[in-house]
């Protein structure tokens, strides 16, 4: 799977006529930038008035995913997982995890249950400018 963040500058219409310029930022997945600008596009047409601009599209890489259908923000935990290799040396490798939660509490609760299996380490979580993930049809 391969991950866009694309930040997207546009005017939405926000009551009684005033259109609003907005910022946002989505996660795509696609096969290059072009792709999911395409993709976007449809998704967020109803809600453009006006110009709309893309100052950036760049690929990122998460480890994991953790979706909650019923929660609204984005959350990313740096996390470090530890293995032992052939040799007894432990390993240690720095990933980012994209979480979906309510709070920031309850996106550590489900981090920690989502990778309870591993033996690692979260380094940090803060809420992420992601407003939406669209995956590949």
């Amino acid at each position: 799977m391969i991950l866009y963040e694309i930040k997207v500058n546009y005017q939405r219409q926000t009551g009684e006529d005033n259109p609003g310029g907005v910022k946002e930022t989505y996660l795509v997945e696609g096969l290059n930038c072009a792709d999911v600008e395409k993709r976007l596009m449809e998704e967020i047409k109803t809600y453009i008035f006006g110009d709309c601009e893309v100052p950036s599209c760049k690929k990122v890489q998460f480890y994991d995913i953790i979706p909650s259908p019923e929660a609204e923000n984005w959350f990313k935990a740096r996390v470090e997982l530890i293995t032992i290799e052939d040799d007894g040396k432990e390993r240690r490798q720095k990933v980012s995890v994209l979480v979906q939660a309510t709070t920031i509490d309850h996106a550590l609760k489900n981090l920690r249950t989502h990778m309870a299996s591993l033996d690692c380490e979260i380094i940090s979580i803060q809420k992420s400018p992601i407003l939406e993930f669209y995956h590949a049809v």
